[in-house]
């Protein structure tokens, strides 16, 4: 799981267009605080994060030819091409069309400064669009690149904060970069330099602020609960918050691959392992029947799940075998691996092969670990110590 410092901004929760009668862009002050709009991108957005693309777009398409000089269908179109990615942000397939989307955002978010240089819909915008910029680029590893669209992110933002208008959402921009802004020194030192011209960040008050999102934001409020949790799964040890609102996002967008694999992970971190099974079985029919954004990642995560839930005493200790031959499939499919559950996988079916004294095949198995597990990890060890005895006594040979 990746993390970053900058800003994202995430627009949810918007009945169909045509429900709507839309007012023209000159009788508006904002398109962010119009009740119409709000109710106009209700349906399009709440599709967009059930994976259903075709018609979120579509939507967006929509609002487009209504307002084509207006940064926001732009940015809608851009955010719907980066949850297209979510599910394995490693493919680079969108990232030239979600650029050009966000860009596009920017230019006409400009054009509005040009002319009203306080306008804060258009800040907004801004801060929006270069946010999620930087976001693709710590992604890509471009980190120059995103500190930059960060830095670029950060100002729009303080700009905005010349206006309440568009409070709570502001928060979420603000609880991101108070709770990163210190995390990403103490776990990536080497980025410390990049940080310097940042303002000081707050964790606690980062998670407050986010929490505040959640109850009151618009635009954010599914945004500021992704991150949330994520925050307390993977660095505060608050499982049961954590669980709580993955079983809400799951329930709630049930086709989102993303939070359907997190609510695997929670499941299985909880201990709830009967729906954990069921939830993963899912998941894998869904890589099976090739549904859009169930890929190999969510079928490492579901495969390792079942492969635990049969290794159990009393289950199926074959059909464990073979989930764990599964995520070793999908872990090699995605080329990921680097992954705990990989080598996990890898070890257990090497024990096995050891201890019916396949020794060969156990070796093969173990030879993995070597090459790609951090040699300070345990299944690093032991297959170190497998391999001296699989030398000495010359088994396979």
């Amino acid at each position: 799981m990746k993390k970053t410092l900058f800003i994202l901004f995430a627009f949810f929760s918007f009945p169909a267009f045509s429900q709507v009668d839309l007012p023209s862009l000159d009788s508006v002050k904002m398109l962010l605080t119009t009740p119409s709009i709000e109710m106009a991108l209700t349906y399009g957005v709440n599709e967009m994060y059930n994976n259903n693309f075709a018609v979120a777009e579509s939507q967006f398409n929509w609002l487009k030819k209504n307002y084509p000089t207006h940064p926001m269908p732009n940015f809608l179109l851009g955010l719907s091409n980066w949850w297209k990615m979510m599910p394995d942000t490693d493919n680079t397939k969108y990232d030239f069309i979600f650029l050009t989307y966000m860009d596009s955002a920017i230019y006409y978010a400009q054009k509005i400064q040009q002319k009203d240089k306080s306008n804060v819909e258009a800040a907004f915008f801004l801060s929006a669009a270069y946010g999620f910029k930087g976001r693709l680029y710590s992604e890509r590893k471009k980190w120059k690149k995103a500190a930059i669209a960060g830095k670029r992110s950060l100002k729009y933002l303080e700009a905005c904060h010349e206006k309440d208008y568009l409070s709570p959402e502001l928060l979420f921009g603000d609880g991101l970069y108070n709770y990163y802004s210190v995390w990403i020194p103490k776990n990536y030192p080497a980025l410390k330099p990049l940080l310097v011209f940042f303002r000081k960040g707050d964790q606690k008050k980062g998670i407050e602020q986010l929490v505040e999102v959640t109850k009151e934001g618009f635009y954010t409020r599914v945004e500021a609960q992704l991150f949330l949790m994520r925050i307390y799964s993977l660095e505060e040890n608050q499982d049961q918050k954590a669980f709580n609102i993955s079983q809400y996002l799951h329930k709630t967008f049930p086709n989102n691959p993303y939070f359907h694999r997190y609510y695997a992970r929670m499941l299985y971190s909880m201990g709830k392992h009967a729906e954990m099974k069921t939830v993963s079985e899912q998941i894998l029919e869904r890589i099976e029947n090739k549904q859009f954004g169930y890929e190999a990642i969510s079928g490492r995560y579901a495969s390792y799940y079942l492969a635990y839930y049969y290794n159990s005493p009393r289950k199926d200790r074959a059909k464990a075998l073979e989930y764990y031959k599964k995520v070793i499939e999908f872990a090699e499919k995605s080329k990921d691996v680097q992954s705990g559950y990989y080598h996990a996988a890898l070890l257990k079916l090497a024990q096995n092969a050891e201890a019916k004294k396949e020794y060969k095949l156990a070796m093969g198995y173990y030879e993995k670990v070597l090459d790609h597990a951090d040699k300070k990890k345990t299944t690093y060890k032991k297959a170190k110590e497998f391999k001296k005895k699989y030398r000495k006594n010359k088994w396979g040979k």
